[in-house]
Protein backbone atom coordinates (compact mmCIF):
# COMPACT_ATOMS: atom_id res chain seq x y z
CA UNK A 1 0.00 0.00 0.00
CA UNK A 2 1.31 3.44 -0.97
CA UNK A 3 1.14 5.93 1.91
CA UNK A 4 0.86 9.61 0.95
CA UNK A 5 3.48 11.73 2.76
CA UNK A 6 1.95 14.22 5.20
CA UNK A 7 3.26 17.23 3.28
CA UNK A 8 1.39 16.03 0.17
CA UNK A 9 -1.81 14.90 1.92
CA UNK A 10 -4.43 17.48 0.98
CA UNK A 11 -7.43 15.35 1.87
CA UNK A 12 -10.15 16.92 4.00
CA UNK A 13 -10.69 15.69 7.55
CA UNK A 14 -13.92 13.99 8.58
CA UNK A 15 -16.16 17.07 8.51
CA UNK A 16 -19.65 17.59 7.05
CA UNK A 17 -19.85 17.76 3.27
CA UNK A 18 -22.79 20.13 3.40
CA UNK A 19 -24.02 22.70 0.87
CA UNK A 20 -27.03 25.03 1.18
CA UNK A 21 -27.94 25.79 -2.46
CA UNK A 22 -29.85 29.04 -1.82
CA UNK A 23 -27.90 30.35 1.14
CA UNK A 24 -27.78 33.95 -0.12
CA UNK A 25 -30.55 35.62 -2.10
CA UNK A 26 -29.58 39.00 -3.60
CA UNK A 27 -32.23 41.55 -4.57
CA UNK A 28 -32.75 45.18 -5.45
CA UNK A 29 -35.66 47.59 -5.70
CA UNK A 30 -35.91 48.80 -9.30
CA UNK A 31 -35.72 52.56 -9.72
CA UNK A 32 -34.74 52.96 -6.08
CA UNK A 33 -31.28 53.29 -4.53
CA UNK A 34 -31.69 50.09 -2.52
CA UNK A 35 -30.03 46.68 -2.83
CA UNK A 36 -29.72 43.84 -0.35
CA UNK A 37 -29.11 40.21 0.49
CA UNK A 38 -31.17 37.74 2.47
CA UNK A 39 -29.04 35.02 4.11
CA UNK A 40 -30.26 31.67 5.41
CA UNK A 41 -27.65 29.25 6.75
CA UNK A 42 -30.21 26.51 7.42
CA UNK A 43 -28.58 23.20 8.47
CA UNK A 44 -25.17 24.75 7.89
CA UNK A 45 -25.50 26.76 11.12
CA UNK A 46 -25.92 23.57 13.14
CA UNK A 47 -23.01 21.88 11.36
CA UNK A 48 -20.64 24.80 12.01
CA UNK A 49 -21.66 25.83 15.51
CA UNK A 50 -22.23 22.42 17.08
CA UNK A 51 -18.60 21.35 16.46
CA UNK A 52 -17.56 23.69 19.27
CA UNK A 53 -18.34 23.29 22.95
CA UNK A 54 -19.36 26.94 23.41
CA UNK A 55 -22.09 28.34 25.68
CA UNK A 56 -25.30 29.10 23.73
CA UNK A 57 -24.69 32.86 23.95
CA UNK A 58 -21.31 32.46 22.22
CA UNK A 59 -22.77 30.12 19.58
CA UNK A 60 -25.54 32.65 18.91
CA UNK A 61 -22.97 35.40 18.34
CA UNK A 62 -21.01 33.01 16.11
CA UNK A 63 -24.11 32.27 14.06
CA UNK A 64 -24.76 35.97 13.53
CA UNK A 65 -21.12 36.49 12.55
CA UNK A 66 -21.35 33.69 9.97
CA UNK A 67 -24.54 35.13 8.49
CA UNK A 68 -22.94 38.58 8.36
CA UNK A 69 -19.78 37.50 6.50
CA UNK A 70 -21.90 35.46 4.07
CA UNK A 71 -23.98 38.55 3.31
CA UNK A 72 -21.09 41.00 3.00
CA UNK A 73 -18.76 38.73 1.01
CA UNK A 74 -21.35 38.06 -1.69
CA UNK A 75 -21.62 41.78 -2.38
CA UNK A 76 -17.96 41.86 -3.49
CA UNK A 77 -16.01 40.63 -6.49
CA UNK A 78 -12.86 38.93 -5.24
CA UNK A 79 -11.00 35.65 -5.15
CA UNK A 80 -9.95 34.51 -1.72
CA UNK A 81 -11.56 34.98 1.68
CA UNK A 82 -13.58 37.67 3.42
CA UNK A 83 -13.23 37.64 7.20
CA UNK A 84 -14.68 39.22 10.29
CA UNK A 85 -12.52 39.46 13.40
CA UNK A 86 -13.61 40.79 16.76
CA UNK A 87 -11.00 41.17 19.47
CA UNK A 88 -11.98 42.58 22.83
CA UNK A 89 -11.20 42.63 26.54
CA UNK A 90 -14.39 40.82 27.54
CA UNK A 91 -14.94 37.16 28.44
CA UNK A 92 -14.96 36.34 24.71
CA UNK A 93 -11.57 37.62 23.69
CA UNK A 94 -11.57 36.59 20.04
CA UNK A 95 -14.13 35.71 17.38
CA UNK A 96 -13.29 34.84 13.77
CA UNK A 97 -15.64 34.06 10.90
CA UNK A 98 -14.84 33.97 7.20
CA UNK A 99 -16.36 33.16 3.85
CA UNK A 100 -14.56 32.42 0.59
CA UNK A 101 -15.57 33.70 -2.84
CA UNK A 102 -17.16 30.28 -3.42
CA UNK A 103 -19.29 30.53 -0.27
CA UNK A 104 -17.33 28.28 2.11
CA UNK A 105 -17.83 29.30 5.75
CA UNK A 106 -15.91 28.63 8.94
CA UNK A 107 -15.95 29.96 12.50
CA UNK A 108 -13.88 30.02 15.69
CA UNK A 109 -14.25 31.70 19.08
CA UNK A 110 -11.85 31.81 22.03
CA UNK A 111 -12.76 32.99 25.49
CA UNK A 112 -11.91 32.85 29.16
CA UNK A 113 -14.01 29.97 30.50
CA UNK A 114 -14.07 31.29 34.07
CA UNK A 115 -15.00 34.82 33.00
CA UNK A 116 -17.71 33.46 30.70
CA UNK A 117 -19.18 31.37 33.52
CA UNK A 118 -19.24 34.41 35.80
CA UNK A 119 -20.94 36.57 33.17
CA UNK A 120 -23.53 33.94 32.29
CA UNK A 121 -24.33 33.29 35.94
CA UNK A 122 -25.24 36.97 36.36
CA UNK A 123 -26.62 37.51 32.85
CA UNK A 124 -27.88 34.27 31.22
CA UNK A 125 -28.65 36.18 28.00
CA UNK A 126 -25.83 38.72 27.70
CA UNK A 127 -25.58 41.28 24.94
CA UNK A 128 -22.95 40.80 22.26
CA UNK A 129 -21.04 43.73 23.77
CA UNK A 130 -21.05 42.13 27.22
CA UNK A 131 -19.41 39.08 25.64
CA UNK A 132 -16.76 40.95 23.66
CA UNK A 133 -16.07 43.93 25.88
CA UNK A 134 -14.19 46.90 24.44
CA UNK A 135 -11.91 46.38 21.48
CA UNK A 136 -12.05 46.42 17.70
CA UNK A 137 -13.90 44.91 14.76
CA UNK A 138 -12.00 44.24 11.53
CA UNK A 139 -13.24 43.23 8.08
CA UNK A 140 -10.57 41.87 5.74
CA UNK A 141 -10.42 40.76 2.11
CA UNK A 142 -7.46 38.41 1.59
CA UNK A 143 -6.78 37.41 -2.04
CA UNK A 144 -3.61 35.48 -1.39
CA UNK A 145 0.11 36.27 -0.98
CA UNK A 146 0.42 37.92 -4.39
CA UNK A 147 -2.29 40.54 -3.69
CA UNK A 148 -2.56 43.32 -1.12
CA UNK A 149 -4.92 42.65 1.77
CA UNK A 150 -7.73 45.16 2.18
CA UNK A 151 -8.71 45.72 5.79
CA UNK A 152 -10.95 48.10 7.68
CA UNK A 153 -10.83 48.40 11.47
CA UNK A 154 -13.19 50.25 13.81
CA UNK A 155 -13.69 50.42 17.54
CA UNK A 156 -16.44 48.17 18.87
CA UNK A 157 -19.56 50.32 19.21
CA UNK A 158 -23.07 49.20 20.09
CA UNK A 159 -24.63 46.39 22.10
CA UNK A 160 -25.23 44.00 19.20
CA UNK A 161 -23.15 42.67 16.33
CA UNK A 162 -25.58 44.34 13.92
CA UNK A 163 -24.90 47.70 15.60
CA UNK A 164 -21.14 47.08 15.53
CA UNK A 165 -21.24 46.30 11.80
CA UNK A 166 -23.48 49.31 11.12
CA UNK A 167 -20.95 51.51 12.92
CA UNK A 168 -18.25 50.10 10.63
CA UNK A 169 -20.17 51.11 7.51
CA UNK A 170 -21.00 54.54 8.87
CA UNK A 171 -17.37 55.31 9.72
CA UNK A 172 -15.31 53.35 7.19
CA UNK A 173 -17.54 53.00 4.14
CA UNK A 174 -19.64 56.11 4.82
CA UNK A 175 -22.86 54.88 3.30
CA UNK A 176 -26.19 53.97 4.82
CA UNK A 177 -27.04 50.37 5.59
CA UNK A 178 -29.57 48.40 7.60
CA UNK A 179 -28.37 45.13 9.16
CA UNK A 180 -30.59 42.52 10.79
CA UNK A 181 -29.02 39.40 12.28
CA UNK A 182 -30.53 36.44 14.11
CA UNK A 183 -29.26 33.11 15.44
CA UNK A 184 -30.72 30.66 17.93
CA UNK A 185 -31.32 27.01 18.69
CA UNK A 186 -34.51 25.58 17.25
CA UNK A 187 -36.02 22.08 17.47
CA UNK A 188 -34.07 21.32 14.25
CA UNK A 189 -30.79 22.65 15.65
CA UNK A 190 -28.95 25.97 15.32
CA UNK A 191 -30.21 28.37 12.67
CA UNK A 192 -28.81 31.75 11.61
CA UNK A 193 -29.78 34.40 9.10
CA UNK A 194 -29.34 37.99 8.00
CA UNK A 195 -31.08 40.72 6.04
CA UNK A 196 -28.78 43.45 4.74
CA UNK A 197 -29.97 46.62 3.01
CA UNK A 198 -27.55 49.08 1.43
CA UNK A 199 -28.27 52.49 0.01
CA UNK A 200 -26.52 52.83 -3.34
CA UNK A 201 -25.91 55.88 -5.52
CA UNK A 202 -28.91 57.00 -7.55
CA UNK A 203 -28.51 58.00 -11.19
CA UNK A 204 -29.98 61.24 -12.38
CA UNK A 205 -30.78 63.23 -15.49
CA UNK A 206 -28.00 65.09 -17.27
CA UNK A 207 -27.83 68.08 -19.59
CA UNK A 208 -24.85 67.94 -21.97
CA UNK A 209 -23.21 65.42 -19.66
CA UNK A 210 -23.63 67.59 -16.54
CA UNK A 211 -26.04 66.63 -13.79
CA UNK A 212 -28.92 69.09 -13.70
CA UNK A 213 -28.97 70.62 -10.22
CA UNK A 214 -32.76 70.71 -9.80
CA UNK A 215 -33.13 67.15 -11.12
CA UNK A 216 -30.32 65.93 -8.90
CA UNK A 217 -31.87 67.51 -5.81
CA UNK A 218 -35.26 66.03 -6.61
CA UNK A 219 -33.71 62.59 -7.13
CA UNK A 220 -31.90 62.87 -3.81
CA UNK A 221 -35.20 63.56 -2.06
CA UNK A 222 -36.92 60.67 -3.85
CA UNK A 223 -33.99 58.42 -3.04
CA UNK A 224 -34.14 59.37 0.64
CA UNK A 225 -37.87 58.64 0.73
CA UNK A 226 -37.37 55.29 -1.03
CA UNK A 227 -34.57 54.33 1.38
CA UNK A 228 -36.63 55.29 4.44
CA UNK A 229 -39.56 53.24 3.14
CA UNK A 230 -37.35 50.19 2.55
CA UNK A 231 -35.92 50.43 6.08
CA UNK A 232 -39.39 50.71 7.63
CA UNK A 233 -40.53 47.64 5.70
CA UNK A 234 -37.40 45.68 6.66
CA UNK A 235 -38.06 46.37 10.33
CA UNK A 236 -41.28 44.35 10.11
CA UNK A 237 -39.26 41.17 9.53
CA UNK A 238 -39.26 38.96 12.63
CA UNK A 239 -36.54 36.59 13.79
CA UNK A 240 -39.02 33.72 13.37
CA UNK A 241 -39.45 34.56 9.69
CA UNK A 242 -35.73 35.05 9.16
CA UNK A 243 -34.89 31.62 10.60
CA UNK A 244 -37.85 29.54 9.36
CA UNK A 245 -36.58 26.85 6.96
CA UNK A 246 -40.12 26.28 5.71
CA UNK A 247 -40.47 29.88 4.54
CA UNK A 248 -38.73 30.31 1.14
CA UNK A 249 -36.48 33.41 0.83
CA UNK A 250 -38.49 34.65 -2.15
CA UNK A 251 -41.66 34.56 -0.05
CA UNK A 252 -39.99 36.55 2.73
CA UNK A 253 -38.76 39.22 0.31
CA UNK A 254 -42.11 39.36 -1.48
CA UNK A 255 -43.92 39.97 1.79
CA UNK A 256 -41.56 42.81 2.64
CA UNK A 257 -41.06 44.58 -0.69
CA UNK A 258 -43.72 43.45 -3.20
CA UNK A 259 -45.01 47.03 -3.56
CA UNK A 260 -41.49 48.43 -4.16
CA UNK A 261 -40.78 46.84 -7.57
CA UNK A 262 -38.75 44.00 -6.06
CA UNK A 263 -36.22 42.27 -8.33
CA UNK A 264 -34.68 39.04 -7.05
CA UNK A 265 -31.29 37.93 -8.36
CA UNK A 266 -29.59 34.56 -8.73
CA UNK A 267 -29.15 32.84 -5.37
CA UNK A 268 -25.68 31.83 -4.14
CA UNK A 269 -24.72 28.61 -2.38
CA UNK A 270 -23.04 28.39 1.03
CA UNK A 271 -21.03 25.42 2.28
CA UNK A 272 -19.13 24.01 5.24
CA UNK A 273 -15.71 25.39 4.53
CA UNK A 274 -12.88 24.60 6.89
CA UNK A 275 -9.77 24.52 4.68
CA UNK A 276 -7.41 22.56 6.93
CA UNK A 277 -5.47 19.51 5.76
CA UNK A 278 -2.47 17.49 6.89
CA UNK A 279 -0.45 19.15 4.13
CA UNK A 280 -1.19 22.67 5.41
CA UNK A 281 -0.40 21.80 9.01
CA UNK A 282 2.74 19.96 7.94
CA UNK A 283 3.85 23.16 6.21
CA UNK A 284 3.45 24.98 9.53
CA UNK A 285 5.43 22.33 11.40
CA UNK A 286 8.24 22.39 8.83
CA UNK A 287 8.96 25.98 9.83
CA UNK A 288 10.06 24.89 13.33
CA UNK A 289 13.63 23.84 14.10
CA UNK A 290 14.24 20.15 14.68
CA UNK A 291 14.78 20.68 18.42
CA UNK A 292 11.37 22.36 18.75
CA UNK A 293 9.71 19.49 16.88
CA UNK A 294 11.37 17.06 19.27
CA UNK A 295 9.94 18.95 22.25
CA UNK A 296 6.46 19.02 20.69
CA UNK A 297 6.40 15.26 20.32
CA UNK A 298 4.81 13.14 23.05
CA UNK A 299 5.28 9.39 22.77
CA UNK A 300 6.58 9.97 19.25
CA UNK A 301 3.47 11.93 18.15
CA UNK A 302 2.94 15.63 17.44
CA UNK A 303 -0.67 16.81 17.81
CA UNK A 304 -2.05 19.95 16.15
CA UNK A 305 -5.64 21.12 16.45
CA UNK A 306 -7.59 22.94 13.75
CA UNK A 307 -9.51 25.46 15.83
CA UNK A 308 -12.10 26.00 13.08
CA UNK A 309 -13.29 22.41 12.69
CA UNK A 310 -12.14 21.28 16.18
CA UNK A 311 -10.22 18.27 14.88
CA UNK A 312 -6.84 16.99 16.15
CA UNK A 313 -4.24 16.05 13.54
CA UNK A 314 -1.54 13.65 14.70
CA UNK A 315 1.84 13.30 13.05
CA UNK A 316 4.52 10.75 13.76
CA UNK A 317 7.68 12.68 14.61
CA UNK A 318 9.37 11.08 11.60
CA UNK A 319 6.74 12.49 9.21
CA UNK A 320 7.84 16.09 9.60
CA UNK A 321 11.17 17.78 9.14
CA UNK A 322 12.68 15.18 6.81
CA UNK A 323 11.76 16.43 3.36
CA UNK A 324 13.58 19.75 3.91
CA UNK A 325 16.86 17.96 4.37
Amino acid sequence: MVVTPAFLDRGRPDVPDLVVPAGVTPFHLAGRPVRGRLVRLGRLAEALLSRHDNPPAVSALGGKALALVAALSTALKFQGSFSLQIKGDGPLGLLLADCTDTGSLRFYARGDAEALDTLLADHPEPTDRELTGAGYLALTVDQGPDMDRHQGIVEISGDTLAAMATHYFETSEQHACRIMLAARQTPEGWRAGALILERIAATGGTVDGVVNGDVGEALDELGEDAWDTAVVLARTLTDDELLDDALPPEMVLHRLFHEEDLKIGQSRALAYGCRCSRAKLTDVLERFPEDDLDHMAEDGQITMKCEFCNIDFRFARGEVGRHLA
